[in-house]
């Protein structure tokens, strides 16, 4: 993941999920949204950096999937970067959530039918010279559909593409109770749920619990721009001194990244369009991972439970 050589800390090993244990998830995902037609070059660049894992979408109002595949191509055939070394995921976006004048799929075909054109669309898009048929390791429900009931029909199809097409599934945008009824229902479990982490749902804390329960991991978004509060609180404050005092650029971010990461099981989506923030932040949290196994072990613990008391983690 990162740029350095050597093992990987315990802050940044990829997890895996209970129902996909042959599949690694990051701790460190580059999103993809709102990047349009520099799509290509920015992920280029953060793969080039040390990215591994790569956040994108059947949803061209917000992504460019097709341009996100071409910068995953041109790592893979200039960079030497092997497709089985990284993660893919994409999701299907239901009507909602799409521009009617720029969808993956016709709206007036079935919710079956849709889910069908809208995932080979995500196929030939990911599609990579050399490296075999197209698959996706994770197809993502960008959000829960209107009922519970058309939730799990769509997750019925879903199933029908694993292993083969798709490694795993997962959830994004859920609540608790959503996330609930799929375990219960669904033949395949979610091995991902990706969430805001933000104050407007308290952090999520019974849903991340439940997630961990269920060997089920988090992946936060919204982590900085969400939580200005949270930048500015005393434990970020406090652990960002200390890392600015190691050398540590971006101090801040790079707190408060470790501190969610901290959280079990949890993951985090990174968009970040600098080229420099792409490199330094995978550097800064290497370093961390790393000295928060060593000399900063006791203040890690305290920085750690002074920030779950702050969001209210038992």
């Amino acid at each position: 993941m990162a740029t350095s050589s050597g093992p990987l800390p315990a802050l940044l090993t990829p997890l895996v999920s209970k129902t996909s244990p042959d599949v690694k998830i990051p701790r460190i995902i580059y999103g993809t949204a709102w990047k349009k037609d520099q799509s290509s070059a920015l992920v280029h660049k953060a793969l080039k950096a040390g990215f591994r894992g790569v956040d994108t979408a059947a949803q061209p109002r917000h992504y460019n999937e097709a341009l996100v595949g071409d910068g995953i191509s041109k790592s893979i055939s200039s960079d030497g970067i092997r497709r089985e070394n990284l993660y893919i995921q994409t999701k299907f976006t239901s009507i909602s959530g799409q521009d009617p004048k720029n969808m993956p799929y016709d709206a007036s075909q079935p919710l079956e039918q849709q889910i069908h054109s809208s995932i080979a669309s995500s196929l030939r898009n990911l599609t990579f010279p050399g490296s075999g048929e197209p698959y996706i390791d994770c197809l993502v429900l960008h959000s829960p559909l209107q009922t519970v009931e058309e939730t799990l029909q769509a997750w019925k199809v879903f199933e029908s593409y694993v292993p083969s097409k798709i490694r795993t599934l997962g959830i994004s945008n859920t609540t608790l109770d959503v996330l609930q009824a799929v375990c219960k229902e669904g033949t395949i479990k979610p091995s991902a749920v990706q969430n805001r982490f933000y104050p407007a749902t308290h952090w999520d804390v019974p849903l991340r619990e439940f997630c961990r329960e269920e060997g089920i991991v988090f992946q936060s978004f919204w982590t900085l721009t969400g939580n200005p509060g949270l930048m500015k609180s005393k434990v970020v404050k406090d652990m960002g001194e200390t890392l600015k005092e190691a050398g540590i650029g971006d101090e801040k971010p790079v707190a408060l990244y470790s501190l969610v990461l901290g959280l079990q099981g949890t993951s985090v989506l990174n968009g970040t369009t600098n080229e420099e923030r792409m490199a330094s932040d995978l550097a800064g949290l290497r370093t961390v991972g790393t000295m928060i196994e060593g000399v900063w072990k006791e203040k890690w613990e305290e920085w750690l439970e002074e920030f779950k008391d702050l969001i209210g983690e038992p």
